[in-house]
């Protein structure tokens, strides 16, 4: 359990900069988990700007470190909370894999060893929906899949997808050793439809299921502005 420590009362930026050093993040992390450019939260720290959190970012905070959001700048309290001291929490550190997905024309994918991990709130991730033993986060590598997803999006990918019955979606896929991810569909002859959403790249319309080796369901990305 983490130990309260004093809020600068009014002062948001303060608060989330102690939140962030007393609990071992990062502010690139952070800036990923709200789905903003890796630089968002230091420049609203150190430079002021935003001059305020966006309502949904502030909420997302204060849920994930358990505190009241007028701890960062708002005007309600989470139920339980308290302004003057930060709760404890519950993190869970989601593995970060040293391979890229291509959303262009294919890259081999040899080495799936952890290079890092990143920090999501229990909470949060319980509202996803999978096991976090069953996720990961992976780079995107081209530009097939814009503009849902874009050359170097961090995604997130549910690995027991592999193994329930395939449902329309975005997908990491491995086809002929190459890691792709792409848009699939089940169509009613029992083939696949694998879709890049970048209209200037190819598609395929029939592939037999055996032909394809499912890696995960992609169920969460950090968009790079």
């Amino acid at each position: 359990m983490a130990q309260a420590i004093p809020m600068a009362e009014g002062d948001p930026r303060s608060n989330l900069e102690q939140l962030i050093r007393k609990n071992g993040d990062d502010f690139s992390s952070l800036s990923r988990m709200l789905g903003k450019n890796p630089a968002y939260i230091q420049q609203y720290i150190k430079r002021g700007t935003p001059k305020k959190l966006d309502e949904n970012d502030r909420r997302k905070l204060a849920e994930f470190y358990a505190v009241d959001e007028q701890v960062l700048g708002g005007t309600g309290q989470m139920p339980g909370g308290s302004s003057a001291s930060i709760a404890s929490h519950n993190l869970v550190r989601i593995k970060q894999l040293q391979v890229e997905a291509s959303a262009g024309p294919g890259s081999l994918a040899d080495d799936d060893a952890i290079q890092d991990n990143m920090a999501f709130g229990a909470k949060w991730l319980k509202q996803l929906g999978p096991d976090p033993a069953n996720l990961s986060l992976i780079s995107v590598d081209g530009d097939s899949m814009d503009p849902t997803l874009c050359d170097g999006d961090d995604i997130m990918v549910d690995h027991s997808a592999a193994e329930r019955p395939l449902r329309d979606g975005i997908y990491v896929l491995r086809m002929d050793d190459v890691l792709l991810v792409k848009r699939l569909a089940l169509r009613p002859s029992g083939k696949l439809s694998i879709r890049s959403d970048n209209d200037r790249y190819p598609n395929w319309g029939d592939v037999e299921p055996r032909e394809v080796n499912i890696i995960g369901r992609v169920v969460w990305t950090g968009r790079r502005l």
